[in-house]
């Protein structure tokens, strides 16, 4: 009998401490985030090379907007 109620206390106690590791995993929200950042600075770094290359200056000025909506769309993901 005080066999069965070790167990039970065993798991009263992992109930209350929650599910392991809980406090390290990142939310689906939070993995989104990271992924929509990693997305938008590949986009900014790929836009970014085609400045450096780029020989006209129509091209050079849709580049510009483009990376300054890139910078705003990353702003906005950072927390703060």
């Amino acid at each position: 009998m005080a066999r069965g109620w070790e167990s039970k206390s065993v798991e009263s106690q992992q109930q209350e401490a929650g599910p392991a590791g809980s406090g390290n995993q990142p939310t689906r929200e939070e993995r989104e985030r990271k992924q929509k950042r990693q997305s938008l600075e590949l986009s900014r770094r790929r836009v970014r090379h085609e400045m450096e290359t780029t020989r006209s200056d129509a091209r050079r000025a849709a580049l510009e907007e483009a990376l300054a909506f890139l910078d705003g769309e990353i702003a906005k993901l950072d927390p703060g």
